[in-house]
């Protein structure tokens, strides 16, 4: 994502309820490690290690990770500072920013209207959002497009949704409304027959999020805030800038670059940014907490408890998400794994011999995170940094990814 900021506001979202059931799921969200085994234990270790290794090796600002088993946070490890001019160090309470992380909760707003019948996988993207018939294809072409397409990355669409990268003064973060985009759709281009393969596209989830707003004639944002931030008691997300009540613990990013003399230099992005129209493909916040407790939903931890399933049946029927976890296509060699990565409804499927992982990650600014969990084993880690060191490769990162899903077995 760009790396641009503006101080434009968009709506800031929390949602203030917060059930019971899913908080006695999850329980105090702090480490346990009383109930864990010892190999769990020392499969944390490793990855741990690992994990500082990698914080320092990127002279990472701050970082946290945390492993969720059953329902309750079993380890964590906070790390660094979350903004170093103000010497607020890293803790339970900081506050990152999840990048693509967040298509997933887009993904599922959309599967809450197909399970209510109020629309199909199969329908025309055009249907919703005639407007897309102004991006440069041939003829027809767009009217191909659907939103189960749009859902597993195959419409066609580039990545970028934007066309400015010079890093001038003038240029937006993010466009911040749908008429700026829609005026940018003649300029952009579907790259091949919809439906034909794989590429990651970061408008098409853009246009999931408006196809929704169509249909229930609210903003997107709001309708995530009522729909499933409330209902999981994800009552610190939030979308654009950083409520006041929870500002103090917001963490600033960090992009690091090397200069010409081979001197790293590390420039500090600011605490808050707009994402504008795109936040439903990068925009959201929440301290580690927050994502223990969707991790919770995610891997059927909460159905185990009391009234736990008719919570998850409130935010999607466990059916539904089984089918988001289902290949759709395959991801190119050069993304992931030959024949053992692909895609599903948003989520991508990792196949490590008998070993099913799903997950998610995000890049945004100077943060990136991954999320992953094992629904069979009912376990999930998720690691979130505060920097980008765009000097190192990910070479790294993918390794400690693969450590943590061996956490999971």
């Amino acid at each position: 994502m760009r790396k641009l900021y503006c101080s434009m506001v968009l709506l800031t979202l929390v949602s203030i309820v917060s059930l019971p059931v899913l908080a006695d799921c999850v329980g105090e969200v702090t480490a346990r490690r009383s109930g864990a085994s010892s190999s769990a234990t020392e499969s944390w270790t490793k990855y741990v290690a690992h994990f500082d290794e990698y914080v320092r090796a990127t002279q990472t600002v701050g970082a946290s990770t945390l492993l969720v088993k059953d329902g309750r946070v079993a380890f964590r490890r906070d790390t660094g500072m979350g903004d170093l001019e103000l010497g607020q160090r890293i803790d339970a309470n900081s506050l990152f920013q999840y990048g693509s992380i967040t298509k997933t909760l887009t993904a599922i707003t959309v599967l809450q209207l197909r399970d209510r019948g109020q629309l199909s996988l199969d329908d025309a993207a055009t249907r919703y959002l005639p407007e897309l018939r102004k991006v440069s294809a041939p003829p027809g072409w767009a009217d191909r497009i659907t939103i189960r397409m749009l859902l597993d990355h195959s419409a066609g669409f580039q990545v970028a949704t934007w066309p400015w990268k010079q890093g001038l003064s003038w240029e937006p973060f993010e466009p911040t409304s749908w008429e700026q985009l829609v005026s940018m759709l003649p300029y952009q281009q579907l790259r091949f027959e919809p439906g034909e393969r794989y590429s990651y596209s970061n408008p098409a989830y853009v246009y999931l999020a408006r196809i929704v707003e169509v249909i229930t004639g609210e903003p997107w944002l709001t309708y995530v805030q009522k729909n499933v931030f409330a209902p999981l008691g994800m009552n610190r997300s939030y979308f654009g800038t950083t409520p006041h009540y929870l500002a103090k613990h917001r963490s600033n990013n960090y992009t690091i670059r090397t200069a010409a003399d081979g001197r790293p230099i590390r420039q500090a992005n600011g605490r808050d940014f707009d994402p504008g129209i795109t936040n439903p493909n990068g925009g959201w916040n929440a301290p580690l907490d927050d994502v223990a407790r969707y991790l919770c939903f995610l891997t059927g931890a909460a159905t185990i408890e009391p009234g736990g399933q008719r919570l998850h049946e409130i935010v999607l029927a466990r059916t539904t998400l089984e089918e988001m976890w289902q290949p759709q296509l395959p991801i190119p060699s050069s993304q992931g794994r030959a024949g053992e990565d692909h895609i599903g409804l948003s989520f991508f499927i990792k196949q490590r011999g008998e070993l099913r992982i799903i997950g998610h990650t995000g890049s945004q600014a100077g943060f990136h995170s991954f999320l992953y969990f094992n629904p069979a084993t009912r376990t999930g880690v998720i690691a979130a940094f505060n920097t980008d060191n765009v000097s190192q490769g990910n070479e790294s990162l993918l390794a400690l990814r693969e450590l943590a899903f061996e956490m999971l077995q």
